[in-house]
């Protein structure tokens, strides 16, 4: 009995821990109820981020970035869990809905940085928003690009990169992501 207790007392103040450290990394964004950190992840801020209530953040075998730019929004909706090594960037608007699960090493950037165009490489070309709807699953190492919206309920296979809208309840895998069932 008695070790019992001493077990949940331990875990409270791990949970509060987590709390505590959210409320520290997120200390220049509007942060929601019950938000929690582990490790110590990369936050850089100089636009909107809005992170929801009870969203989880892993930052220990790998650092988590997020990021805004100028004018950037990054919102992250109740109760989404982010892994370790998660790399996302705002400079126009990243959405991630509520309930979703995001793997390990996942890249969601809504810029691609550069033009492709060897005389253009300096260029930062047109932003475009991303849209990940509620209770989306993005497996270990996806990639998804600018302009996608990723419908409710679906599944993307880890290593997909995903260049095109998924709709929702599907699973879509593959270099580029294909839809390759319905839910």
């Amino acid at each position: 009995m008695v070790r019992r207790i001493t077990s949940r007392i331990s875990e409270l103040l791990t949970a509060a821990e987590a709390v505590t450290r959210a409320q520290w990394f997120f200390r220049h964004a509007e942060l929601g109820a019950r938000v929690r950190v582990w490790g110590a992840p990369s936050i850089t801020n100089h636009g909107r981020m809005i992170i929801a209530d009870r969203v989880r953040l892993t930052s220990t075998m790998a650092t988590t970035e997020l990021s805004t730019g100028a004018g950037g929004t990054m919102e992250i909706g109740k109760s989404t869990f982010i892994n370790y090594g998660c790399s996302i960037a705002a400079t126009l608007l990243v959405r991630i809905g509520a309930n979703c699960n995001i793997g390990t090493h996942v890249m969601i950037m809504d810029n691609d940085f550069h033009c492709t165009e060897p005389e253009r490489r300096t260029e930062r070309p047109e932003s475009k928003p991303i849209i990940i709807e509620d209770n989306v699953w993005l497996g270990g190492r996806v990639i998804v690009l600018r302009g996608v919206t990723i419908g409710a309920g679906s599944v993307i296979g880890a290593g997909s990169v995903v260049t095109r809208d998924v709709p929702p309840r599907s699973i879509a895998v593959g270099l580029p992501a294909r839809v390759i069932r319905t839910l």
